[in-house]
């Protein structure tokens, strides 16, 4: 640092704090570490009595905090982000939407394997609304040699490390097989959770029928679902292992490619996932989804929704946090469960 005439001070770099005091008004930094003076401040800064400032030399290669966060935000925002003003060297994203935030979790510890630069996210696969706080993202010294940033960028690439995904999809098809539930013998309790689980995502249920276990009413029923239109059909119910159950064999027989049938999540193991020619996906929801808090259809539905592909391999990435833990008190989604990494 060096000593210079605040009047010489615009364009350099704070060294320290500056405290203005207004007797009975204020005693508080006017002017924080790190600070660029401006030629606004200069007047302020001289009534304040600091006729000299201590001040960092600007050298080439280096770049002040306030730069660097603003290259290492370039390197992670993307549509429907809001970015914060540099606040003591730190820029944050907030969500301008409802949707699902994912991050690209290889190249973001790429990132930060960079000494002195930092990127802090959220969990990836996370459902936000407009506001929620998605990342931030700093340097750790006051100035940092542009070499560690250009390393970041190299390690991030071309591609923004975040995406905030949309929902897309907005009219699903609910199928309720069950020859109980068909007759009458007991009461439907597993769609009301499904239509208030859609509803939290703006879908509309364009169709609801209630089907026996018979495997020909239940392919018909799909089938139908598919020519009216639905972005989404939901089979509930019939997907163990028993010889009552049919729908498993159903959506095959109905047409659909299954990706998988069964998934390591608890609750959530018999979960089917298949889509049929064209794109439209279709899933077998076991019998957890109607009275667990959250379960694996709680992890996939957002990612449907959103128009993104689910693979097999995707469904096995899960079984690492795919444990709930049954808590007195659910506090899901704020807890591990289908937290991946």
């Amino acid at each position: 640092m060096k000593l210079i005439d605040t009047t010489q001070a615009v364009g350099h770099v704070l060294c320290h704090d500056l405290t203005r005091i207004v007797p009975g008004v204020m005693k508080d930094a006017a002017f924080r570490k790190g600070h660029i003076v401006t030629q606004e401040d200069i007047p302020v800064l001289l009534s304040m009595g600091k006729d000299h400032l201590y001040v960092w030399e600007k050298t080439e290669g280096m770049l002040h905090e306030d730069e660097a966060a603003q290259r290492l935000c370039a390197l992670a925002k993307n549509q429907h982000m809001d970015a914060s003003d540099v606040k003591e060297g730190k820029i944050e994203l907030t969500a301008a939407i409802h949707g699902l935030f994912q991050v690209d979790v290889e190249r973001l510890f790429a990132v930060n394997c960079v000494e002195e630069v930092m990127i802090a996210t959220r969990h990836t696969n996370t459902v936000v609304q407009p506001g929620d706080k998605l990342a931030g993202m700093r340097v750790i010294p006051l100035v940092v040699s542009e070499e560690r940033v250009r390393a970041a960028e190299e390690a991030a690439g071309k591609i923004p490390l975040l995406t905030l995904h949309p929902f897309a999809r907005k009219t699903a098809a609910v199928i309720t097989t069950g020859t109980e539930v068909y007759l009458g013998r007991i009461e439907d309790k597993f769609t009301p959770v499904l239509l208030a689980k859609l509803a939290a995502f703006g879908v509309e249920v364009a169709s609801h029928v209630k089907v026996p276990d018979d495997r020909e009413q239940i392919v018909s029923a799909i089938q139908t679902a598919r020519d009216s239109g639905a972005e989404l059909i939901l089979c509930t119910g019939g997907m163990s292992v028993d010889p009552d159950d049919q729908t498993p064999g159903a959506i095959k027989a109905a047409g659909a490619e299954v990706t998988a049938y069964g998934a390591p999540v608890l609750p959530g193991a018999m979960f089917l996932l298949g889509y049929f020619p064209g794109g439209t996906p279709v899933m077998g929801l076991p019998g957890c989804v109607m009275y667990a808090k959250a379960t694996i259809f709680d992890l996939i539905l957002p990612r449907v929704l959103c128009n993104l592909p689910v693979s097999r391999t995707d469904l096995a990435r899960l079984g690492h946090g795919g444990l709930c833990l049954g808590c007195k008190t659910c506090h899901y989604p704020i807890c591990p469960f289908g937290k991946e990494g």
